[in-house]
């Protein structure tokens, strides 16, 4: 028997989202689940009940009554104690639930007989987990709107300008983290034209954040700060003295700083000081991504916008909300996603395999058993390196030598003395026709060793269509063999029909070669401009 989904309007305060969207219901319905919406879960994400009804979806008048009749409840937020309450016993919740955060709602939920799978303890390392990574979503939407509100409490431009008026110079930006969020951040930033810098404790994110118009600022300090999973790692105090020294000196130049640093199960380390905030030019603005943990700035007030040394600090944890129809929509998605890996049989009925790494992550608690914290996800190993081959010890003494041993001379001088002496033979004895074409055809040989074989793959194809395209040049072949009925009269054999033919047949296959080689050539090289 097919399953019901439910869908409840988030009560937590100033939560816009919702957990599922019209074009989402009609992908659970085609999965053979029936789906069921508490009547204004969507208006304040612009999604009306009548939308619902026309994708498939039956819309209940109390939350009540969705909660006792839905067999698996979709929601964004964890429930509150009271939706706990009226959870049926032995359902299924798929939510952010933050176990290592909330212990006692995981008591609860256990209490409840509830089989529980919670959207942020996905293994994100897992490549095919991305398609069901709400956080990424959800960051990336976050980091774009902390632009967009740094920019509305800016007063002014942030690119720069030159009017009748005077020169207008482009803001600084400062991005302190460059997870999803902060990469976000810096594309939108770098797109609105300001001047971005950006740092982060991970090395490897340097070239992300040059890759979208950033520079990345390092502290000198060797320490790498990856910690698994997608996060940061907490940094010695050798590390964050340096880094200190350097956030004070951006916090000088900046005109905004948006910071996104969060550590899984601790709070947010605390990144800009009350100094650094005095040391800013006034009318400057600090949007404080991590406010609902605590901030990274010394002054931040969670929720609130507030002024402190002339610098506005902005502290909304509601960010990804106020983009509620495009979050809740990519939010949505995940939960489809996360929907058609439990029911791969597509009859609406789940299966929560524990052996399968993604669902084994994301269960926290099965059939009110605590299933959380997860073993770490089996990750394919990685196929051992062979050792390389015994060179030229390994071979016999005068027999040749080993794999990659370099040549010795006297080989060396008998490949090129047999080289020589073939192309003396077919120089002496072929006819004057034949050499012009063999020159061309060794020619052709070095050349596309040099400019082809010799080349970074990641270049070969562009570099190929391109080649391709200007190795058409043999159609002046073709229109040679095509030309002499064209110009009958000029005493010049004419070539017999088949010939004639095949010419014709080159000339069509070149131009398309010619033509589609330049043109692939061009849109490949558009991806890399902006």
């Amino acid at each position: 028997m097919a399953l019901l989904i439910g869908v409840p309007k988030e009560t937590a305060a100033e939560e816009k989202r919702v957990a599922t969207v019209p074009d989402v219901v009609e992908k659970l319905v085609k999965l053979g689940f029936s789906v069921a919406v508490e009547s204004g879960a969507g208006d304040a994400a612009n999604f009306a009940d009548d939308t619902y009804r026309a994708a498939g979806a039956e819309v209940l008048p109390t939350a009540a009554e969705l909660w006792a009749k839905s067999d698996i409840v979709f929601k964004v937020r964890a429930p509150s104690p009271a939706e706990v309450g009226l959870m049926r016993e032995g359902g299924t919740l798929i939510s952010f639930i933050w176990p290592a955060q909330n212990p006692e709602l995981m008591q609860q939920l256990a209490g409840r007989g509830a089989t529980v799978l919670a959207i942020d303890s996905l293994p994100r390392q897992l490549s095919r987990a991305q398609k069901m990574d709400a956080l990424t979503s959800m960051a990336g939407i976050s980091g774009y709107r902390a632009v967009i509100e740094a920019a509305n409490a800016f007063g002014r431009f942030f690119n720069g300008q030159i009017t009748a008026a005077g020169k207008i110079p482009p803001a600084k930006v400062f991005i302190a983290g460059a997870g999803v969020a902060g990469l976000a951040a810096i594309g939108t930033a770098a797109n609105l034209g300001a001047i971005v810098r950006a740092n982060d404790t991970r090395a490897e994110v340097a070239d992300q954040v040059v890759s979208l118009g950033g520079e990345f600022v390092k502290v000198d300090y060797e320490e790498e700060g990856s910690g698994g999973g997608g996060y940061a790692k907490v940094m010695s105090e050798g590390f964050q003295q340096a880094q200190r020294e350097m956030y004070a000196k951006q916090a000088k130049d900046a005109d905004i700083i948006i910071t996104t640093a969060l550590i899984p199960g601790k709070p947010a380390p605390k990144l800009i000081t009350a100094e650094m905030v005095k040391s800013m030019k006034p009318g400057s603005v600090i949007v404080d991504m991590a406010g609902e943990q605590g901030g990274n700035c010394e002054l931040t007030v969670p929720g609130e916008a507030v002024v402190r040394h002339g610098v506005t600090i902005i502290g909304y944890t509601d960010l990804v909300s106020r983009l509620a129809k495009q979050s809740s929509t990519l939010y949505a998605t995940n939960l489809w996603r996360v929907s058609e890996e439990l029911c791969k049989t597509k009859d609406g009925v789940i299966n929560v395999n524990m052996e399968d790494d993604a669902i084994r992550g994301l269960t926290v608690i099965k059939d009110g058993n605590i299933t959380w914290p997860p073993p770490p996800p089996k990750l394919p190993a990685v196929a051992p390196q062979a050792k390389p081959a015994a060179v030229a010890a390994a071979a016999p003494k005068g027999h040749g030598h080993g794999a990659g041993a370099p040549m010795s001379t006297k080989s060396l001088v008998t490949m090129f003395g047999a080289g020589a002496l073939a192309f003396g033979l077919v120089g002496l004895y072929a006819p004057a026709s034949f050499l012009a074409h063999f020159t061309v055809f060794v020619l052709a040989c070095f050349i596309g060793n040099m400019v082809i074989w010799n080349v970074t793959p990641a270049l070969h194809t562009p570099l190929m269509s391109v080649t391709n395209a200007i190795s058409s040049i043999i159609a002046i072949g073709a229109l040679v063999q095509v030309a002499p009925p064209l110009i009958a009269g000029a005493g010049v054999d004419r070539p017999s029909q088949l010939i004639l033919g095949l010419a014709v047949v080159a000339l069509a296959l070149t131009a398309v070669n010619m033509f589609g080689g330049f043109a692939v050539t061009r849109r490949m090289l558009a991806m890399f401009r902006k």
